[in-house]
């Protein structure tokens, strides 16, 4: 069975948000097409507490985008995004919703990040994703959302570890930086994934 992973298409990811991804929310319109193609749709929903320490604003002096050492991972800080309860970590509106049967938010816990619909970024605790797509009997996985060089392809990387047939929907998704995509997408190939 095929499965398609719809990937943290919410407001602060889209134009306007505080993270947004350039053209975002042009990707939209083809999930929702995409969606009656599958078996099975779930998503995944970043949803940090306030006080998350991927934000740069837990930090005093540092500033968005620098990288720092957090629990001796590498860290990129972040400007406050999908804070838990607030307007910008709801799924976008014009996300058809109705066929996605399950949501898997991660990035809940303070102290790691999780870009991962998989795992937290140090593989430290599972969201359960996977163990329900073993469990609905699926092989194969489509990833597709936001951002494609961040949450997209470290879904879709987890994906493959879990055993999955993983391909990445190009059209169905933006990178933050296309040119770290690029290489992302060569690294993605190289483990046996495909874009389609």
């Amino acid at each position: 069975m095929k499965a398609l992973i719809i990937v943290d298409v919410q407001y602060d990811f889209l134009p306007n948000g505080t993270l947004a991804v350039p053209k975002g929310d042009e990707i939209i319109p083809i999930i929702n097409n995409l969606q009656k193609e599958y078996d099975l749709v779930v998503a995944t929903q970043d949803w940090h507490p306030a006080n998350h320490k991927s934000f740069a604003s837990q930090h005093a002096g540092q500033i968005p985008f620098e990288v720092i050492d957090l629990n001796g991972l590498p860290q990129v800080l972040w400007p406050d995004h999908c804070v838990q309860g607030s307007f910008g970590a709801e799924l976008a509106e014009d996300l058809e919703a109705h066929a996605i049967e399950a949501i898997f938010r991660k990035g809940m816990d303070p102290e790691i990040d999780s870009y991962s619909g998989f795992y937290d970024n140090g593989r430290r605790k599972q969201t359960g994703l996977a163990g329900y797509l073993k469990d609905r009997g699926v092989s194969e996985v489509h990833v597709c959302g936001l951002a494609a060089d961040y949450c997209v392809f470290f879904t879709a990387m987890d994906a493959i570890d879990e055993g999955f047939k993983t391909s990445i929907i190009s059209k169905a998704t933006k990178a933050i930086d296309k040119g770290a995509f690029m290489e992302k997408k060569n690294e993605f190939i190289q483990k046996g994934g495909a874009l389609i």
